[in-house]
């Protein structure tokens, strides 16, 4: 796993993207949780936009489609100065999960257009499923890590 974390990384500093190492981790976590998350962020690395300059409004914010594979760590300081918000025009909204989770924040249906951030969390549902890809590693198709340029 740390191994997959640097090697995106690394990709991702050349870019250069904001928040690498995060967005690193938060790839690889989604991987070891049985989610796409280097699919997700092959697909955002061909995306015109990147960036977005978050601004609050009385909906909460317009993520105008970036995907939250790079908006993420930035929502996710927001969430943490400013309190729950609402998200709409939502790309990869699953790269939310990661950091919800690292955070206890409670995070509304990564699949609905428009979902809250904040609140608690309790518990941990992942923590077994980070522990095994941890132990045994995590296995990658070669076609979906192709998707990232710079890692084949």
């Amino acid at each position: 796993m740390m191994t997959a974390e640097a090697r995106i990384a690394d990709v991702l500093n050349e870019l250069p993207i904001p928040d690498a190492a995060e967005i690193a981790w938060a790839t690889v976590w989604l991987e070891a949780c049985g989610y796409t998350g280097v699919r997700f962020l092959g697909e955002a690395l061909a995306d015109e936009r990147k960036s977005l300059q978050l601004e609050r409004d009385a909906l909460g914010l317009d993520l105008q489609t970036v995907s939250c594979a790079f908006l993420a760590p930035a929502i996710m300081r927001d969430v943490a100065a400013n309190g729950r918000v609402f998200l709409r025009n939502v790309r990869h909204g699953l790269y939310m999960l990661p950091f919800a989770v690292r955070t206890n924040l409670g995070i509304g249906c990564p699949v609905d257009p428009a979902f809250a951030v904040g609140g608690e969390r309790h518990k941990n549902p992942y923590a077994e499923k980070l522990a095994l890809a941890e132990a045994n590693g995590l296995d990658i198709e070669d076609a979906i890590w192709a998707g990232i340029p710079g890692l084949t």
